[in-house]
This record gives structure tokens, sequence and C-alpha cells, in this order.
């Protein structure tokens, strides 16, 4: 073997195992988006419950929390009680709308949901995947947050509980209905 060969073999090694240290290390849930920055893709669903069609254009000017659920998804019951506290907290402000997307679900499973845990806030079914296609949903729960120019400035995959939550209240949602979207960081 050449030794041009072995330098090539000895680099090759060292890079597969950086990859194989940051996948053992790395965050799991950190997929980033290139959606971040970009105008949020409109959608016009029929909510939950009637076929009454619901746009996101009709919420333009507003920061709008947008958040993919399904009833057969653990980790959604887990977060919804936070999803509720968001919404009695922050839709006050008028400026600021929630928005459930019910994914890859049978409606009479999500009405069933939403009368067990409550529901403040509308909620659209995504019935042929369009709007998870458009918006890059890995699977549920899934929560973008969209600023007042109809610019998504935050996805975070998993639970919006613990620190997430906190950082939604404290952070994230303040920040946004001030009119600092630039500063958030999800």
């Amino acid at each position: 073997m050449t030794q041009g060969w072995k330098i090539v073999l000895v680099v090759g090694l060292l890079g597969l195992l950086a990859l194989f240290y940051q996948g053992l290390w790395g965050n799991p849930r950190l997929i980033p988006t290139v959606l971040i920055g970009t105008a949020a893709p409109n959608f016009t669903s029929p909510q939950v419950g009637s076929s009454e069609p619901l746009s996101l254009d009709q919420f333009r000017g507003k920061v709008v929390l947008l958040n993919f659920w399904a009833s057969w998804c653990l980790e959604c019951r887990l977060e919804h009680s936070n999803l509720l506290a968001l919404n009695e907290r922050f839709s006050q402000d008028q400026n600021f709308v929630m928005v459930g997307i019910n994914y890859q679900d049978k409606e009479e499973d999500a009405q069933q949901y939403l009368r067990t845990y409550g529901s403040t806030f509308p909620h659209v079914r995504d019935v042929k995947g369009a709007v998870s296609f458009d918006y890059g949903v890995y699977g549920v729960p899934e929560t973008f947050v969209i600023d007042q120019q109809g610019i998504i400035r935050c996805k975070t995959i998993g639970p919006i509980i613990g620190e997430v939550y906190a950082n939604y209240t404290q952070k994230i949602l303040p920040a946004l209905l001030a009119g600092s979207g630039d500063a958030v960081r999800c």
C-alpha cells in the first residue's frame, strides 16, 4: 500500500469516528430546519369537528404558534396542559394566536382527544398531509412560531415541557410580541 492510500484511510477513519462521536453525544432532537427565517407556508384546512375552513393568512400581523399533534401521540398528551396554559397566558394579547394541526389522525379520535384534554384554541385537520409536508414535519409533536411578518422564527421538535416551556413563556413569545423577532433563539 502506498503512503497516499494510508493517509486517505486514516483521514477517512478519523472522519467516521467524529461522526460516530457526534451521533452518540449530540442532541437527537436537534434537527435543523431550513425554514427558520423564511416565510411560513400558507394553508387552508377544515377545522376539527366542522368543515369550516381556517387559513393561516387570516392571522397575518399576529404571532402564530402552530402545534402539530395527534390523538395517538403520548408526548402530545404530556405537553397539552402547557399548550393550554400558553394560550391562556398569551391570548390576552390581540397579536397572538395558537392553532393546532391534527396530524395523521382520524377525525373522531381527534375530537375525542380535544373533549378529553380540553381545547381553548382552534384546531385544523391536515387531511392529505400537505400542511405537515410543507412545514417539513418529521413526527409529532412539533411546534412552529411565526412572527408578525409571517416569518418562521422557531421550530421545536418534541413536547413543550420543562426548560422548553420556560423558554417559550419567558423569552420566545414575549420577544416576538414585542417585535424583536430577530433576537429569538429556540
